[in-house]
C-alpha cells in the first residue's frame, strides 16, 4: 500500500486510510475534533533538538535526513510496528510544516517504503 502525506491542516477525507499524526507537537490552532487523528506517533517524529536545529531550512535538508534516519535507526520496534501497518493498510502520515517537500513526515515515508522493500526482498529470496 502507498504511504500518503496531507498537511494536518487540509480538510479529512475517507481515502486518507489511517490517520496517523507523526509530529512531536499538536499541531497549533488545530481542534482534535477536526483533525480526525487516529494515531498519534510523537515517537517517530524528530527530537526536539533535532527539530529545531532544523527549522525547515531546505538548504539543511541533507543532513537532516541522515541525522533523522539516524534517530529513526534507533526505534527499531516501533519502526517495525508501523511498516506492517503500512504494508497491511492505506496510512495517511499527517504533518504541521507549510512546507510539503522538507518536513519530517516525507522522510519516515522514505525511511518506512526502504524498511519495506527490505524487508519484500529479504523475504522472497527465503523463497
Amino acid at each position: 500500500m502507498p504511504i500518503l502525506l496531507k498537511r494536518a491542516y487540509e480538510k479529512p477525507s475517507i481515502n486518507n486510510g489511517k490517520r496517523i499524526l507523526v509530529e512531536r507537537l499538536w499541531p497549533r490552532g488545530l481542534k482534535k475534533e477536526e483533525a480526525k487523528i487516529d494515531e498519534w506517533l510523537r515517537e517517530v517524529a524528530p527530537s526536539t533538538e533535532l527539530r529545531k536545529w532544523f527549522g525547515h531550512d531546505p538548504t539543511k535538508w541533507s543532513e537532516f535526513k541522515e541525522r533523522y534516519w539516524k534517530e529513526l535507526d534507533k526505534k527499531h520496534d516501533i519502526i517495525s510496528e508501523l511498516a506492517k501497518e503500512c504494508r497491511e493498510k492505506k496510512v495517511t502520515f499527517v504533518f504541521a510544516a507549510r512546507d510539503q517537500q522538507f518536513n519530517n513526515a516525507v522522510v519516515l515515508k522514505e525511511y518506512i517504503e526502504k524498511q519495506l522493500k527490505y524487508s519484500e526482498t529479504r523475504c522472497s529470496q527465503t523463497i
